[in-house]
């Protein structure tokens, strides 16, 4: 790569409150800790992550919405709205962009609702139950697939 290509990563609700929220699910791990895991990783496969979290649906929405042309691919956490968002499922279609979804838990380990998502779909990759090594994870296939495509 001659330029650094950009990345998106996605968080949804409640994800600001990591370290406090559910630690026995969680981890201890905070929102800033999972950031500066991003921008390492990101720098370490050649990228440049820009990280966002909203408890909003709709911002969430309009950030896919603005990712096409601007990011090379997203990560996304998209916490509850990923069993509940059709509206998250077509910003990620109509970007067009790469896409890994990320759960800090296991999902399949928890309730039956959390089992479906709407985003998979639609994702490259899905990675679940690694805490938050899962985004350095997810960021390392990203890069993997930016730099297959043509």
């Amino acid at each position: 790569m001659t330029t650094t290509q950009k990345i998106l990563v996605l968080n949804g609700p409640n994800l600001n409150k990591l370290g406090v929220r559910e630690p026995a699910v969680y981890g201890s791990a905070t929102l800033g800790d999972v950031e500066a895991l991003c921008a390492q990783t990101a720098t370490e496969t050649g990228l440049e992550a820009t990280c966002r979290q909203s408890n909003h649906e709709g911002e969430l929405v309009t950030w896919i919405q603005d990712a096409a042309g601007v990011y090379a691919g997203i990560v996304i956490n998209a916490g509850a709205y990923t069993h509940t968002s059709v509206a998250i499922l077509d910003a990620l279609k109509m970007a067009g962009l790469p896409t890994i979804e990320v759960h800090i838990s296991n999902v399949f380990a928890r309730e039956d609702f959390r089992h479906h998502s709407y985003i998979s779909p639609v994702a490259s990759g899905v990675l679940c139950g690694f805490g938050i090594q899962g985004y350095a994870l997810a960021i390392r296939g990203l890069a993997a697939i930016i730099a297959s495509s043509p």
